[in-house]
């Protein structure tokens, strides 16, 4: 494992936040980290960046316990924070020299790790621009190459996204992918549910302060009751028709519109539904089943949407 938690626990003064949680992320995997506000994610990132003293449990990376000091661990972590970790009077080329330095690279090695680093972000043609006048997009981009100058094995990530457009979002969502080919390992926070789902081949559920699910996103959704929401488009819609499928035991909160009928029903039961359907003689037109996503796995771990 690159990165193990065991039964971590963080308080400030009486107040838990972070309770007893566990946590193994293997090399190479996209881990993406939901939660609503609150949850305990930022906290449980700063316990893995060494920047708070836990209360209890214990962090490892790359089989080692992180200690205060710990600088050939940390070496190997980038970190791209919400907020912006740049000088906004500096270049970008500068800025992106300064972390290199602070990473211990040497000598001509700073050149080319700057350059590597700003051409990866595709801000090397603005490099001699200062950070405050670019973009919203440009700057959340320069804070990625900011925390990948030293190439780093582990990269975390939190909200990297946040308030930019949607060609920049794509253009980091590639980033976090080629990365990941390279072998990087990704913990990756975001507010977006639809970006967790097209990078992340892992998701933690945090709320409370606890891990509350782990998996992959197929086997989250598995997590979920097999009941699921179904419309019926009949083409000869009748009041006759209409109370046969309410007398169905295997349907459930039954309504119509027009030629509509919503209902819900077990899914293992849709055999059940094509029987009675064709025994009854009732024409369907068009039949959709709500299929549960990520959103709603969320939803249903925690009562809450993600943006709460």
């Amino acid at each position: 494992m690159v990165i193990e938690i065991q039964d971590l626990v963080k308080k400030y003064g009486k107040k838990t936040v972070v309770d007893g949680v566990s946590l193994n992320i293997k090399e190479g995997e996209v881990l993406g980290l939901l939660g609503p506000n609150g949850a305990g994610k930022s906290t449980t990132i700063s316990a893995i960046l060494g920047l708070v003293k836990i209360s209890a449990g214990d962090v490892k990376i790359f089989g080692q316990t992180l200690k205060p000091g710990a600088v050939d661990i940390k070496k190997r972590i980038g970190y791209v924070p919400q907020d912006f970790a740049f000088f906004p009077e500096l270049s970008a080329y500068d800025n992106v020299t300064y972390w290199a330095k602070l990473y211990q690279i040497k000598g001509k090695d700073v050149k080319e790790a700057v350059k590597e680093a700003l051409d990866f972000v595709g801000l090397w043609d603005r490099r001699k621009d200062k950070a405050k006048t670019y973009s919203g997009g440009m700057k959340r981009r320069l804070n990625i190459a900011c925390a990948i100058v030293h190439k780093p094995d582990i990269l975390i990530m939190d909200e990297p996204t946040v308030g930019v457009d949607p060609q920049s979002r794509n253009n980091i969502l590639d980033a976090v992918r080629i990365l990941n080919q390279k072998g990087t390992t990704v913990i990756y926070t975001s507010h977006y549910m639809e970006e967790i789902q097209a990078i992340c081949n892992q998701v933690a559920i945090m709320d409370n302060g606890r891990i509350i699910a782990q998996g992959t996103i197929d086997e989250l959704i598995h997590l979920m009751s097999e009941e699921r929401k179904v419309r019926l488009d009949i083409s000869n819609m009748t009041e006759e028709a209409y109370k046969k499928i309410q007398s169905w035991k295997f349907l459930s909160d039954i309504s119509k519109e027009e030629n509509e009928i919503h209902f819900k029903m077990n899914e293992q039961d849709m055999s059940k539904l094509m029987e009675e359907l064709v025994k009854n003689k009732i024409e369907v037109i068009a039949l959709d089943v709500e299929k549960p996503n990520l959103e709603t796995v969320f939803l249903q771990l925690t009562g809450k949407k993600l943006r709460d």
